[in-house]
């Protein structure tokens, strides 16, 4: 029986007695569906708690108190208790309800994990969901910079928090390979392979000298074209190779794609004539001073947007709602963007797109905006970029800090406040180090299990007797490792990855503090027994969920450190 299933059983046996209370005439209202109960604070309070009594006051016409009462009697005189792995429920305040489980059925959750191993945690929450998370997205005319690495880190673990969470998610990077910036990218490696001024406007820094040397090098003719052909030359091959250079780097950093979507094709094969027919038959489309116009007020957007400018050029706005209509009708019913401190402005502007185009932008669409991240080191801030000439780059911080440090401290703080980031501090190997704390409690359980071993101390599954575990530091280690679930459940929902990375901590923390009190292996002349056996079952199974836990981070869990 599972630590999981007994909460589940808790809160199914619940819900009967609120539907037998209901038939006998002592409740009359509406009932809940589903029954959340909540881990108390307070270990005296014991394992679970529900204020399903408070919250039914008002319907019932009835004090909260009568409410509990009513159902804990129901419970006890219709046998639900002990069969449910009940052994203590008691009415506490105005009207919570704390429920005590028997020690055997508690510890059932190391049953569940040593089952499940690496699924557990996952969950069927988001079943049905298909969603296109787009994010870092960066020009393709630089190093990905600090702005990106966050989302580079925070994008890809909420994607697997979501597909852990049961959605089918398609992780997207939206390439912005047209438009001005593109010739100036272009102008600027032409100037910079025939050593003459790059334009102010342009792209400065060491990486546009390399980028420049390395396709002349190649191409020694594209120095000799007329200027036109030089500079599209030069910017159709810088393109490429600098797109190649971002897909390796965020590979490195552990983040994949699953496509990289090009905005020139938005424009080809007839995909935007498509686009502009479907929004001027849905009535949002009008001609207002020779140029097109998406009316994208009547979404409360501040004012409409230039689709085709009229010089007949496309504004960067006709790219943005083509892309979106790109998405949906490639069959995602979530389109979720992660987009940088600067894109404020976007959020009423891709809603009122997804309203243009007949879907409710408040189901259909979410934008995230993540907020800035600062480097200290040697107590200074650093801004400037030996390579790009400006901030620092993904590569730069990665050789800094390492990718495990760099990612685990990017994603473990909501996104949208700012963030610093100590590097003296990341390569530190202590406690104070979040990302070190939590690998070394993974690394001490895998030294244990080993020495277990030596001891021929038998473990895991087949080895496992829950009811001895009864000691108060056995118990919270098993009720925290029991929440992983909830934890993941909850980052999924909330869009915040940064949950599982504060709660591993936790876990981190109750491990030392039951491995302190609770001796797993024996001293001395000592024969080992079955408590043995089942705290180092503890041990490996809280060892899984802490695996788990830095996998959805995409950060590694060492053995040995």
């Amino acid at each position: 029986m599972s630590a999981d299933s007994v909460q589940n059983k808790v809160a199914q046996a619940i819900l009967k007695a609120l539907a037998l209370a209901k038939s006998s005439g002592e409740l009359n209202c509406e009932l809940p569906q589903r029954l959340i109960l909540d881990r108390p604070k307070n270990r005296e309070h014991g394992d679970y708690a529900t204020s399903v009594a408070l919250s039914l006051a008002k319907v019932a016409n009835n004090q909260p108190r009568v409410i509990a009462e009513v159902i804990v009697k129901t419970l006890s005189d219709n046998n639900l208790l002990t069969p449910n792995g009940i052994s203590k429920i008691e009415i506490a305040g105005p009207g919570f309800i704390n429920i005590t489980l028997e020690s055997a059925s508690q510890a059932g959750v190391v049953s569940e994990i040593l089952t499940l191993g690496k699924k557990y945690g996952t969950s069927s929450a988001l079943d049905g969901k298909r969603i296109n998370l787009e994010f870092v997205s960066a020009n393709p005319t630089g190093p990905l910079h600090l702005g990106h690495t966050r989302w580079a880190a925070v994008g890809d673990s909420l994607g697997r928090v979501l597909a852990a969470a049961g959605a089918e998610v398609s992780r997207e990077f939206y390439v912005n390979d047209r438009g001005n910036q593109m010739d100036l990218f272009g102008q600027s490696l032409r100037a910079a392979a025939l050593k003459i001024a790059i334009p102010e406007n342009g792209y400065h820094g060491e990486y546009i000298v390399d980028l420049a040397n390395e396709i002349t090098q190649a191409n020694p003719n594209f120095t000799k074209l007329a200027e036109s052909d030089s500079i599209a030359a030069f910017r159709d091959t810088g393109y490429q190779l600098q797109l190649a250079q971002q897909r390796k780097v965020l590979e490195n950093f552990g983040t994949h794609f699953d496509t990289w979507f090009s905005e020139r094709t938005l424009y080809e094969n007839n995909f935007f004539v498509h686009i502009l027919d479907k929004l001027k038959s849905l009535g949002h489309v009008y001609e207002a001073d020779g140029a097109t116009w998406l009316r994208t007020t009547d979404f409360a957007d501040d004012k409409d947007r230039v689709m085709i400018k009229s010089d007949g050029s496309f504004a960067y706005f006709a790219s943005d709602s083509a892309y979106y209509i790109s998405k949906r009708e490639r069959g995602f019913n979530l389109c979720i963007y992660m987009l940088g401190a600067d894109h404020h402005g976007y959020v009423g502007r891709i809603k009122a797109i997804a309203a243009c185009a007949g879907d409710n932008p408040e189901d259909d669409v979410e934008i995230l905006i993540g907020q800035m991240v600062k480097i200290i080191e040697g107590g200074q801030e650093l801004k400037l970029s030996k390579r790009a000439g400006t901030i620092i780059t993904l590569e730069e911080l990665v050789e800094k800090v390492g990718k495990d440090a760099a990612r685990y401290t990017l994603t473990r703080y909501p996104t949208d406040t700012p963030m610093v980031m100590d590097v003296d501090l990341l390569k530190k190997n202590t406690n104070e180090n979040p990302v070190y704390y939590v690998q070394y409690a993974h690394a001490r359980i895998c030294a244990v299990l080993r020495n277990a071993k030596e001891f021929k101390i038998k473990f895991g599954l087949n080895s496992f007797s829950p009811e001895l575990l009864v000691h108060e530091r056995e118990r919270e280690l098993i009720g925290l490792i029991a929440q992983y679930p909830k934890i993941v459940a909850a980052a999924a929902q909330m869009r915040q990855p940064h949950r599982v990375a504060r709660y591993i901590e936790e876990v981190a923390g109750q491990f030392h503090r039951f491995y302190n009190d609770c001796r797993v292996l024996p001293l001395g002349d000592e024969k080992p027994g079955p408590l043995n056996s089942a705290r180092a079952s503890l041990a490996m199974a809280t060892a899984q969920v802490i695996n788990n836990g830095l996998d959805l981070l995409g950060v590694s869990a060492p053995e040995k450190m």
